[in-house]
């Protein structure tokens, strides 16, 4: 097939940025440069090969729950409006290579198949992640969902709405799988939760995981651990039946995957841009792509560094991908940003059960070659003589000797989930659980104890750091 080629600036002389990727960080980094850089001095050119952007990712649960009623509600800004502000986004295109030495990317028009190649004086790679199929018979059988971007979303509700029956497998209990779980529950289906570990939410320590078990359970979830799915059996029609185990069947009508994600760096991969251990994209602090002046990477494609470990992680959040994107479109434009790295915050909810975690988790904290102290507390949301407090339990974990503050997982009900956001801010100071006993926290009965749970963990493990 003959190609035809679109020339840098079409032969204007102005710079072109051309964007691989249209949701959180792809269109942040857009967005951004064009604020600071007019039409007339930065073409921009944006590839999505879905037919959404700027979405939240993390809406999706939600939105297939039925908490949120409309598909529109998770679009922060349309396609619509960014070309209204001077954005040349072409949907339902597809980028299929990256000529780094050329400065150029082919691009597939996912409908018609046409082909054609677009040069670019920078480049802003935002391909995000891709769910994790498992390798095995029956993966890609109708009826089988993974659940990353609103084209799946919408997939994953036709075949609910046409569903004869109403029996769902969730496999894993990470987030997504717990939050689909749920929302499969709202639907009015009967859910079981697959999951190798010995407990969901394996961004917790098992310990703190068994308490999202048994709310799980409570919810009416049947919760299989410590179960590797061997197959996905089919009926006559093609469609998923079963999910199977070395020890057992799980009827199904529909099964959703909530085994992860990786990061969508294939294309990366292919033009020999650099990747790190999770198979991310490797960037500096601007998030331009190690060795390449002119190359940018952002969202759930990168690795990015961990403040406490100082070691590399991936994390696929859209509060990491938005602030990306802000870093790059900043840069492109001719300013000046910088992305230091995270500690790992993240919060999800079973129903009314909030979970919460930053920092590292007691494996985190051994791979590391960390010495260490955890303490456990159980406390209340409200002052205990005060109506709708309920039971909270923190976990923390400090470093033996100087008392850093290494990590915070809270598990609990209504005003738990973002108590975590104290430790963050904690864990990004590289404060002391001592200094943190001084913290200067709001009171008042409707809101909290006297003590706040969180300086209560920190007040125990000060004391044990200490060796009182």
């Amino acid at each position: 097939m003959s190609l035809s080629e679109s020339v840098r600036g079409g032969g204007s002389g102005r710079e072109r940025l051309v964007v691989v990727g249209g949701d959180a960080a792809g269109m942040s980094a857009a967005s951004r440069a064009r604020r600071l850089k007019g039409p007339g001095e930065l073409e921009i050119v944006a590839f999505e090969r879905g037919h959404f952007t700027s979405y939240s990712a993390c809406g999706i649960p939600y939105w297939v729950g039925g908490d949120v009623p409309d598909r529109d509600d998770l679009v922060a800004r349309t396609p619509e409006e960014h070309r209204a502000r001077g954005i040349d986004l072409r949907l339902r295109t597809e980028v299929t290579e990256i000529d780094v030495p050329g400065q150029r990317v082919r691009a597939r028009d996912v409908d018609s198949g046409a082909e054609s190649w677009t040069s670019y004086d920078k480049l802003v790679i935002a391909t995000g992640a891709r769910p994790i199929r498992p390798d095995m018979p029956g993966a890609d059988a109708d009826g089988v969902h993974g659940v990353q971007t609103l084209d799946d979303g919408q997939e994953l509700i036709d075949t609910l709405t046409r569903a004869r029956g109403r029996r769902a497998v969730v496999v894993g209990a990470g987030y997504i799988g717990v939050e689909m779980a749920e929302a499969l529950i709202n639907r009015g289906y009967e859910v079981t939760v697959v999951n190798r570990g010995s407990e969901p939410m394996s961004t917790l320590d098992a310990d703190m995981g068994r308490l999202v078990h048994e709310a799980m359970e409570g919810l009416g979830i049947t919760m299989v651990n410590d179960a590797e799915v061997t197959k996905l059996l089919t009926g006559d029609d093609g469609r998923v039946r079963a999910v199977v185990t070395d020890d057992a069947e799980y009827p199904a009508d529909v099964v959703v995957l909530g085994l992860g994600v990786r990061p969508e760096t294939s294309l990366a991969e292919a033009a020999g841009l650099p990747l790190g251990a999770h198979r991310g994209l490797l960037t500096d602090l601007a998030m331009r792509v190690r060795g390449h002046e002119n190359i940018w990477a952002g969202g759930d494609c990168v690795e990015v560094l961990d403040l406490v470990s100082g070691r590399e992680r991936h994390i696929a959040l859209g509060t990491h991908a938005n602030k990306h994107g802000q870093v790059i479109g900043t840069n492109v434009g001719g300013g000046y940003a910088t992305f230091p790295g995270v500690v790992g915050t993240a919060v999800s909810k079973v129903c009314d059960l909030e979970i919460a975690r930053t920092g590292l988790r007691e494996k985190d904290a051994r791979r590391a070659g960390l010495r260490f102290e955890t303490v456990t507390v159980e406390s209340t949301s409200r002052a205990g003589y005060y109506p709708g407090a309920s039971p909270m339990t923190v976990k923390m974990l400090a470093e033996r000797r100087t008392g850093r503050l290494l990590g915070v997982q809270i598990v609990g009900r209504e005003g738990a989930a973002k108590r975590v956001d104290i430790a963050a801010v904690a864990l990004t100071a590289g404060m002391t659980v001592e200094q943190m006993t001084a913290l200067d926290l709001g009171y008042a009965p409707p809101f909290s104890p006297v003590w706040d749970p969180v300086l209560v963990a920190a007040r125990k493990a000060a004391a044990k750091v200490r060796g009182d």
